[in-house]
């Protein structure tokens, strides 16, 4: 597949075709890279995808506890006024 380096504005861009996007999941960002005489573009996921949901499971089964005491506890903080 050939495609052409477009103007836009002061910069060049690649524009991509709507069967390339919806095929490889391409919402608003890509990862480029740069791997020996090739450039990839690789979709970005987002990352805290589901989050919410796995907090909510863990708060409703009480597995959102700290695992290390807070450290502050013992501190006075006389020595930074």
């Amino acid at each position: 597949m050939e495609a052409s380096i477009i103007k836009i504005g002061n910069s060049k861009g690649l524009r991509l075709s709507k069967s390339i996007i919806e095929k490889y999941k391409i919402n608003d960002r890509v990862e480029i890279i740069l791997e020996k005489d090739r450039i990839i573009l690789k979709p970005i996921e987002n990352p805290r995808k589901n989050w919410e949901t796995a907090f909510q499971k863990m708060h409703s089964e009480n597995d959102d506890q700290l695992l290390v005491s807070d450290v502050f506890d013992s501190e006075t903080f006389e020595e930074w006024k």
